[in-house]
Parts: structure tokens; sequence; C-alpha cells
């Protein structure tokens, strides 16, 4: 489960005063917005509570439920994001708005009218509050055939900002990204293992650093911190080799609650894998094509993320699914054939982890620090490699396959902490895998490579508190 609400967690984190913090992210004094942000209904299934003396609200969002539901939440928040206490309805229809223009690219309102069915005078409306707000604008005249040339408006890039938060086995990762998913600034920090006072450390450390890098009119529009982080680290202490005594504060500490009364920020709470998905719902598109809008991502597959732990979730209907408890497509625990061990089977975590990869360069006498340093670039053993490779593919594939019998699923995406061109080869190696599985009665899986690369965890935390508050239900897009 997510972390809960602990009142003498607050100790020891103080030493960067809270109100310096924000005034060196917002430019002003950290006054929480009046009626500047949009939506008089709180989120389905979030659960708020004051995050200190400031009256900053920490928004700890119950799992199963990270997908936006009604109208835009109020609260705490950035001055410089328009808001009102505009009905639900309409809320709903500006959020279906900036969700069609994110997946579809730029449009004309004549065919967001068609989309929506909203009239055209309601989607002029909608349109002009947006560019209004500073959140689309308009692009260049595209003549047709026949009658007025049309205007197609786009997501503007400075509409609003996010920080992401990534909290890992080995390292914490901090991005600032902009409203289209551009990232803006990021910062790094490797560990032996994560603990709740470093990582607030490194949060207060480097969020006005990274805010720094924008105008201060730009610093009034960041909109939150979405925080992903493995659940359950307590259960880790023997697997990262520190005591249990050391992981098991993770149980009580209230991350979200200490962070948002030192950023004057709403803060979102998600498991680090199915962030690392969202990132794919929000930012990815068609890895076939660049540039591709992400209407051509499939709609219903199953992804996973190799990081220290291999960890993954499931859309459905374009929807990130994160089940009951928050850990549905935790590919983690599935059993899968042994490749070394004849009849016998293995947890994917235990074969399709960096851990194990870490751990046989470890045994080998080989360094290990590169893995964790630079995603892109690593110095490690070939034939060590190559062996971890050969068995990571044989587990993925068989977790497709058991997922494509289960749900019918079109696609396997795959992405990691790893270079890109390593993570093009295992995709082609669970190809050749599959095609040795028999999978007589399922429809073809496509394995593909995940579109945002490395990043994806700390990108998807950053997109927690963006869709949160303004993207709309997938379901709600009927195209």
């Amino acid at each position: 489960m997510a972390p809960t609400k602990g009142s003498d967690a607050h100790s020891g984190v103080e030493s960067y005063p809270a109100q310096r913090i924000r005034s060196n992210l917002a430019g002003a004094s950290a006054a929480p917005a009046t009626d500047r942000m949009r939506g008089a209904r709180p989120e389905t299934g979030a659960e708020s509570s004051s995050g200190g003396p400031s009256g900053q609200t920490a928004v700890l969002e119950r799992p199963g439920a990270l997908a936006p539901a009604g109208a835009m939440q109020t609260g705490a928040g950035p001055q410089g994001v328009r808001g009102s206490n505009q009905s639900g309805m309409r809320a709903h229809n500006e959020r279906l708005v900036l969700t069609l223009l994110r997946r579809l690219g730029p449009q004309p309102k004549a065919e967001i009218a068609r989309l929506t069915g909203l009239s055209a005078q309601t989607v002029s409306v909608i349109m002009r509050a947006l560019e209004g707000d500073g959140l689309i604008g308009k692009g260049e005249k595209q003549r047709g055939k026949v009658g007025q040339p049309s205007v197609p408006m786009h997501l503007v890039p400075e509409g609003a900002f996010f920080f992401g938060l990534k909290v890992g086995r080995r390292s914490l990762e901090l991005v600032l990204v902009d409203f289209v998913g551009h990232e803006r600034g990021r910062a790094l920090m490797t560990h032996t293992a994560p603990s709740p006072e470093a990582a607030v450390g490194f949060v207060t450390r480097c969020a006005p650093d990274l805010a720094a890098r924008l105008s201060p009119a730009e610093r009034k529009r960041i909109a939150g911190l979405g925080i992903g982080l493995p659940f359950f680290l307590w259960d880790w202490a023997d697997l990262l080799g520190v005591p249990a005594d050391e992981m098991a504060i993770w149980r009580s500490y209230d991350l979200a609650g200490v962070l948002a009364e030192q950023l004057a920020l709403p803060v979102f709470v998600e498991n680090d894998a199915s962030a690392a998905c969202n990132a794919e719902i929000v930012f990815g598109g068609d890895p076939d094509r660049e540039g591709a809008p992400a209407k051509e991502r499939p709609q219903d597959f199953l992804y996973a993320y190799i990081g220290y732990f291999v960890g993954g979730g499931l859309v459905l209907n374009g929807a990130l699914v994160t089940g009951r408890t928050g850990n549905a497509g935790a590919i983690g625990p599935m059993p899968v054939p042994s490749a070394t061990a004849r009849g016998g089977s293995v947890p994917v975590i235990q074969v399709a982890s960096l851990s194990r990869l870490e751990a046989r360069l470890a045994a080998a006498g080989h360094p290990t620090a590169s893995i964790w340093e630079d995603a892109e670039h690593w110095d490690v053993d070939a034939d060590l490699l190559e062996a971890w490779m050969a068995e990571t593919a044989h587990a993925l594939a068989h977790v497709a396959a058991s997922a494509v019998g289960l749900l019918d699923l079109e696609a396997l995406v795959i992405d990691g902490w790893m270079p890109a061109a390593l993570r093009a080869r295992l995709v082609d190696q669970v190809v050749d895998e599959l095609s040795r599985i028999d999978l007589t009665g399922t429809m073809p899986l496509a394995v593909r490579a995940g579109t945002v690369g490395s990043a994806a965890r700390a990108l998807g935390a950053a997109s927690i508190p963006l869709a949160r508050r303004f993207m709309a239900h997938p379901n709600a897009l009927a195209l």
C-alpha cells in the first residue's frame, strides 16, 4: 500500500526552510490559490488531508483510481493556472478537449465539435477559456478546397509544469516537465538503499534549482508533484542488503505530506511501475513512426519496466488498470519456466531484474556502478550481459504468452533503465522466444519497445498530477 499518514514523520526535514522553498519555486509568497483552479468537485476516490500549518493539501490517491473522474481538483495550487467555480460538466468538457488534443494532436474547433458531440458554440466557449488560460494556442491557418480556412488548436508547452520524483532501490530521480511532456530539467542521486529523509532532502535541494530554469511567470504554473515509488518497500530489506529496521520507516512515513508542506504543491503517489506505464499512456506515441500522435498506441497491452526489480502495468481500453490494491500488472511475482532448471519454475523478479545482472557482475569481480549512473552508457562484461538478456527474454516471453491467453491483449511493451539499443535487442529476443511457444488459439501478440525510455518512472510520476487535473478518463473518448 502507499505510505500512510504519520504525524511524527516531519522531524529532521526542516533544515531547508519550507517558506524558502516555496519562494524559490514560485518567485512569490506561497499563498494558496482561491478561484484559480478549475472544478468544484473533489476527484473520485481521492483522500485529502492537511499537510501542515500552511494548510497545503497533500493528495494521496486511492490505488486503482489513476485515471481522473469528474471535475478538476480544487485546493491549494499554482497561482498561474486558471480555475473557476464552473459546473462539473463544463470542467469535464474542458478536460475532454485537452485530452483529445493530447491524443490526436492539433485539431480545429469543428473537428473537436464533431468528435465530442458538443455544439460549435459550446466548443468555441471552451476553446476561448482554455486559450485564455494559456493551455492551448492557435496554429497556422489550414486552407481547404471549400469554405473558410480552419485554425488548428494545440497544447501550449508552457501551459503548466509538473515535478516527477522516482524513488528507486538504487537511485532518486527528479524531473521537471512541461504540459506536453518535454523534460525541462533533471536531477539524479544514487544510493545503496532509499530512505524517506534522503528523498525529502534531495527534492528540497533540487526542486528550486530545476524551477529556476523557468521564468517567474512559468514558475507560478508548476501544478503539482507526482511520486512513483515501489509499494511495500519495507519487504525488500534482504534483497537490498540493508537492515530491516532501516526500511521499516517506510511503513508510516508520510512522504507526500512532508513534501506537500515543503513545496506548497499538491502531491500524488503511485506505484513506480504503474507510473512508468502511465508515462507511456500520457506521453508515448507510435514507436514505428517518429512524432506520431498517441492515438497510434495499442489500447490493450501489458507493460514491463526493467529496473532494479522488474515491474509492470496493465492497460485496457487505453486506461491504466491498477486493481484492488494498486498492484495489478505487477509481473514480478509471476512464475515462469526456468531457463536453466528443467521442469522448475522461478518468479520473473528473480530473472528479469537488473538486480540479477548486478549480482552476477559483482560475483565475478566486475564493477556495477555504471548501470545506475547512466542508463544510456553501460560498461559491463559482455558475456554476463548476454546471459542475463537471454534469461530475461525467456521470462518475458512466457509472461506475454500467459497475458494474451488470459486478456486477449494487443501487445507487450518493454521499457527500462537500460540503453535504447539494448532495449531494442531485448524486444527482438522476446519475439524470438515467443515464436517457440505454442500459442494456438490466441491472436498474435506484438512486442514493442516503450517510447518513453529509461526516464519512464520519473516522467510517469510527473504525469500523475497532469492526468489527475487536466485529462478526462479514456472511457470518455468514444472515438
